[in-house]
């Protein structure tokens, strides 16, 4: 585990929480059942990763009450000190959720009307939403086929004299190539954005989401590979001009007490949910790892299936740290849903991350963009499927999820319907 990660503790206190994390696990849920015993297998269960740690985080949120201190106390700060630390920033906000990261970073980057920002269309709405609660207006971008990140051959073609900004999302936690989109914003005196929600921990050449633009925005919604109890976010920047004014919007643009220089949002993040993000910080290495050792399983049983050529593997790109926050497939020829409905039956979740590009979304339709505008996203939101990848999701339950999707192109080949799927060739750059 990386040593920076808490100040406070010391390499032995990490490796006893790891090792007392990893004995509490074994004894829980479908760790001790084979294959045919396992009744169901969950999307995302949090239940797991909580039981292992539920008498630390009671022990902080205790701390929090009895200190008195419920919102941007001591614990919130010491959260901000730990993830500027792992992220290898200088400065961290905390904020009320994700969707105010974004927010907060854009008004800290001075957007309003008249700007333009560029913004992938496959993602979630609250990277678009932001930009219009300004005032500027969203300029869709497609994706990388691979990847599914933006591609900036596609945010060069979309710069005009009106782009204030570009916030490239690291989707499902893979992180885009940030080296050419900060060339690309270098030259045009543009800000970059990281929208780093699904990538905590994602590296490239070394170096972690959100250190490389700008400013980075970060989500602590309990689905995300850090998670707390409720919505949380956070905005890093190693900029200090840039951390005044994030300090500054984020508390009603209030300094000193009750006196407004500009006008802000209250977007304060409780201190419950710092502690319990500082108690799972110190886990996070450990389920990273282990994320990656469940992506690596999938490979080589889907693989092993000869399903490789059936379906479209999710693929780790050369020179990065991919973190997983999913795990996606694609279904091609139209049988995406078809296969969701066979594992729904089976009783094993899975989702479609996203059903539509934004640029589909009726609130969009205004920009004018025609469905198959962006015909990466258009393919990728027809053919997605996100399968469990939690990092306590044991070897039998992967085992599960790819015996049900053979048992699906099996009998679509009995029926000659699945042809074999052509993966996608071009990477991003």
């Amino acid at each position: 585990m990386t040593l920076s990660i808490l100040h406070h503790c010391t390499v032995h206190n990490l490796i006893s929480a790891w090792k007392s994390y990893k004995k509490t696990m074994k004894g829980n849920f479908n760790h001790q059942l084979s294959e045919s015993e396992i009744q169901s297998v969950m999307l995302l269960d949090l239940r797991r990763q909580y039981d292992a740690i539920k008498d630390e985080i009671a022990d902080a949120l205790k701390r929090v009450c009895d200190s008195g201190a419920f919102v941007l106390g001591p614990e919130v700060k010491l959260l901000e000190q730990n993830i500027s630390a792992y992220t290898q920033v200088d400065y961290s906000i905390a904020c009320a959720s994700g969707s105010d990261a974004i927010l907060l970073a854009l008004m800290a980057a001075q957007v309003g009307p008249g700007d333009e920002v560029i913004v992938p269309s496959f993602t979630f709405f609250a990277t678009a939403s932001a930009v219009t609660r300004l005032g500027a207006r969203p300029v869709f971008a497609d994706i990388d086929p691979v990847s599914f990140n933006i591609d900036p051959a596609d945010i060069r073609r979309k710069i005009t004299n009106r782009t204030r900004a570009i916030i490239p999302v690291h989707l499902f936690g893979q992180m885009v190539d940030m080296i050419a989109i900060n060339e690309i914003a270098q030259s045009g005196n543009i800000i970059v954005i990281e929208d780093a929600a699904q990538a905590i921990g994602a590296e490239l050449k070394g170096r972690r989401s959100g250190c490389w633009g700008d400013m980075g925005a970060f989500s602590f919604y309990p689905t995300k590979n850090l998670g707390g109890a409720g919505d949380g976010g956070l905005v890093t920047t190693r900029d200090e001009r840039l951390a005044k004014y994030l300090n500054l919007y984020h508390v009603h643009g209030m300094e000193p007490r009750y006196y407004h220089s500009v006008i802000g949002i209250n977007s304060r993040l409780d201190s419950f949910q710092a502690a319990i993000i500082n108690v799972k910080l110190r886990y996070l290495e450990g389920w990273t790892n282990m994320r990656i050792q469940n992506a690596r399983r999938y490979n080589e049983m889907f693989i092993d299936a000869g399903l490789d050529n059936k379906i479209i593997l999710p693929k780790t790109l050369e020179d990065r740290r991919h973190v997983w926050n999913q795990y996606t497939i694609r279904v091609r020829d139209g049988l995406r849903d078809k296969m969701k409905m066979r594992l729904s039956e089976r009783k094993i979740g899975s989702e479609v991350y996203y059903p539509l590009g934004l640029h589909e979304q009726e609130c969009f339709r205004y920009l004018g963009y025609a469905p198959e505008s962006l015909v990466e996203t258009y393919n990728a939101s027809r053919e997605v499927l996100s399968l469990p990848i939690f990092p306590e999701l044991t070897e039998n339950e992967q085992r599960l999820v790819v015996g049900a999707i053979r048992e699906f192109v099996e009998s679509l080949e009995a029926r000659r319907v699945l042809p074999a799927a052509a993966a996608p060739t071009r990477e991003a750059a």
